[in-house]
């Protein structure tokens, strides 16, 4: 039996959600609330297997919620079920620790499923939700240098080792022109205006070996 605990400042909406799950042989409800206080009170007191959480409350948010469950209970599953998914409220209800994230309009059998996959270990997360996760992965984990070439690359640890293009050129067995070329194509990859720029680049993060 997978033990459900329903938090959402919408009575009717509330009711509803506990009324349908109520149907499923596999679910028990054994708590609700009605904000966020009451909600993290709530689950602490009947540690259930599953939360659907909504996010914005009166009296503590969801977000707030979910934050004083994982500090006590971090092998609970909390489900966000909300109508928003905006980037304020999206990663910081992730980061406090939330285990899914879905939107109410998600039909009654698709909440049914996300509570079941939770219990499960497996997350249910909104595509939409899920787009703006992987991009803000991206931008957070792809550098400027990644786009240079292994030359490139070559050419820009030269750089950061104060090197001329005369000594670029003889240590890579390259012509002149070539560098000029190289290094030109690292300081638009880059976003500098100059060598030192590029340098100071180099030392920042910690290229050099």
């Amino acid at each position: 039996m997978i033990h459900v605990v329903v938090v959402d400042d919408h009575e009717i909406v509330r009711k509803g959600i506990i009324a349908y799950l109520q149907t499923d042989d596999e679910i028990e409800v054994v708590g609700q609330a009605a904000s966020g206080n009451a909600g993290a009170e709530e689950v602490l007191a009947k540690r259930p297997d599953v939360v659907l959480m909504d996010l914005m409350m009166e009296n503590g948010t969801g977000i707030d919620a979910t934050k004083q469950v994982m500090a006590t209970l971090p092998s609970c599953k909390i489900i966000i079920l909300t109508s928003y998914y905006d980037d304020e409220q999206v990663f910081p209800a992730i980061e406090a620790g939330a285990f899914s994230y879905i939107l109410k309009t998600s039909s009654a059998d698709e909440i049914v499923t996300a509570i079941k996959q939770a219990y499960r270990g497996q997350n249910t997360i909104e595509p939409k939700v899920a787009s703006k996760m992987v991009n803000r992965f991206r931008n957070n984990t792809r550098t400027l240098h990644d786009d240079l070439t292994d030359r490139e690359m070559e050419v820009l640890l030269c750089i950061g080792n104060g090197m001329t293009n005369q000594e670029i050129s003889e240590k890579l067995y390259i012509g002149i022109k070539t560098v000029k070329t190289h290094v030109s194509n690292i300081l638009s990859k880059l976003e500098v205006n100059d060598r030192t720029q590029a340098a100071v680049y180099v030392h920042r993060n910690q290229l050099l070996p």
